[in-house]
């Protein structure tokens, strides 16, 4: 049995725990390794390697930071396909959307690399007499990341590279379920030139989770997974005084005009709501037909009545299976309450198995309409592959309803009048955007900014708003005299 270490002070070490999780390929049940759940010693070991290493690591320049991340994306790219593989045994993701999960995280990399531009003060000059102010972004010191399972490499990807290029020291603990992805993360980001206790990495749970919560040295935590857990973390990170940035819960809506352009909108339909086994937090589970749109349900129902999940070497398979036994009875549950609160299920998925893989976490596309705001299946984020139809008569209607749901992830609309895509963009309470885009999330120069309920705190993940959610603003007012000559005490607060 393979026992995933810990990464502690640069050194890969085997937990001294007696607490040990299995992680389990999702296709077939089988335990590939299994995870420890870090000794409070573990831990505390950690924080305090982070914290020593703050002390030189934030004086080294910053292009020889970002000339590090340069080539650790080179080796990234290097090692793509291995990655993806891993990806595909413990989460069962299709080999394509695995490589894409690699993908999204290089390009997040690749921006860090950008830093000595991102991390650029401002100046004034005489801004008083002969006084000029300038400010620097200096790093916080110690930092931390909490990933979730369904993207294994590309959300640690978007933490530890952008805390660690503005001079930060980092400690990652990974998702249970998946932690083999991260830890060859580490060990490419080793292989790149990292110094020793940059980066530390440790296991667990909620145990685990409390002690970074709690300790002191960490000034800076980053989160991304359930509402639940995300409320927990910002709530009790804040009171202990850290900042804090959660990604949590969506609810993404996609709308859908009578001046669509069918097949494409079909097409981008299927594939952002039962992609990636429907567990992407920005991944579409309502569709809101317009008008005469809702004339296209039946070749929506056609279209997803040809996909099928499958193993992740399946040339034919659309998706895998999902992640736990757990997670495919919470959804299955939220299919049956659907069917009894009054939804018409047009497809259901729950009774799909893969021939060959019967132990698999299947759950086949599920397709309702008839369905209605208070019903469970609208009101909780499902992370499967179940759409939900709601037709209403005008684009303000539906604007009304994606408004007043508590969630502000991502929404698209499918139309082709520009009058119409510009109402939406402006008048949507949504922080991610899709015009004819199915699943907007932005690229690394800009950030992932969900609104509302699907985020707490004041940073967004990466981009600029990335930088300075990792850095202080220092600002600096100076005055050189040239003379000797005194001009009298300045008893205001006006600078002269």
């Amino acid at each position: 049995m393979h026992h995933v270490p810990l990464y502690i002070n640069g050194e890969f070490t085997q937990s001294s725990t007696d607490k040990w999780i299995d992680v389990v390929n999702p296709a077939t049940q089988e335990v590939l390794a299994q995870v420890p759940c870090a000794t409070e010693q573990e831990m505390r070991a950690a924080i305090d390697s982070a914290q020593e290493t703050f002390k030189t690591w934030k004086e080294v320049p910053v292009t020889e930071r970002a000339r590090i991340m340069m080539r650790y994306a080179a080796l990234l790219k290097e090692h793509h396909d291995e990655l993806a593989t891993i990806i595909c045994h413990e989460l069962g993701k299709t080999f394509e959307d695995a490589k894409g999960d690699v993908w999204r995280g290089i390009e997040v990399v690749e921006q860090a690399a950008n830093a000595p531009s991102m991390m650029m003060g401002e100046t004034v000059e005489n801004v008083a007499r002969k006084i000029d102010t300038y400010s620097y972004m200096q790093p916080l010191g110690v930092c931390a990341g909490i990933t979730p399972f369904n993207f294994p490499a590309m959300i640690p990807l978007w933490m530890f590279p952008m805390a660690i290029v503005c001079g930060n020291t980092f400690i990652l603990k990974p998702s249970e379920q998946d932690p083999l992805t991260p830890m060859r993360l580490v060990e490419l980001f080793e292989e790149a030139g990292a110094p020793k206790g940059v980066l530390q990495v440790v296991h667990g749970t909620k145990e685990q989770v409390d002690q970074i919560l709690e300790a002191p040295e960490i000034r800076a935590i980053s989160f991304v997974g359930s509402c639940g857990v995300g409320q927990y973390i910002y709530s009790k990170g804040t009171q202990h005084l850290k900042r804090v940035q959660a990604c949590v819960g969506a609810k993404n809506h996609m709308v859908i005009m009578p001046d669509s352009k069918k097949e494409q909108l079909i097409n981008n339909l299927v594939g952002s709501s039962v992609g990636a086994a429907g567990q992407r937090c920005m991944g579409i589970s309502v569709a809101v037909f317009v008008g005469q749109s809702k004339e296209w349900v039946n070749d929506l129902k056609e279209a997803l009545s040809k996909v099928r999940p499958g193993i992740w070497n399946d040339p034919e398979a659309a998706y895998g299976p999902q992640t736990t036994l757990q997670a495919k009875a919470r959804i299955l549950s939220l299919i049956e309450s659907a069917k009894q609160q009054g939804a018409t299920c047009l497809l259901d998925g729950s009774d799909c198995t893969v021939e060959g893989y019967e132990k698999g976490n299947w759950v086949g596309p599920t397709l309702f309409t008839d369905v209605t705001t208070d019903m469970d299946l609208y009101k909780e984020e499902i992370f499967g592959p179940v759409l939900a139809c709601m037709f209403v008569d005008t684009l303000e209607e539906a604007i009304a309803l994606i408004n007043a749901s508590p969630y502000g992830n991502g929404t698209s609309l499918f139309t082709s009048s520009g009058a119409a895509a510009r109402k939406f963009q402006h008048e949507i309470e949504v922080g991610q955007v899709g015009i004819n885009v199915p699943i907007p999330v932005p690229l690394p120069f800009f950030s992932f900014t969900g609104w509302k309920g699907s985020f707490y705190g004041d940073q967004h993940t990466y981009g600029k708003q990335g930088v300075r959610f990792y850095t202080e603003t220092k600002t600096i007012t100076s005055r050189w005299f040239e003379d000797d000559i005194a001009s009298g005490p300045n008893m205001s607060i006006n600078l002269k």
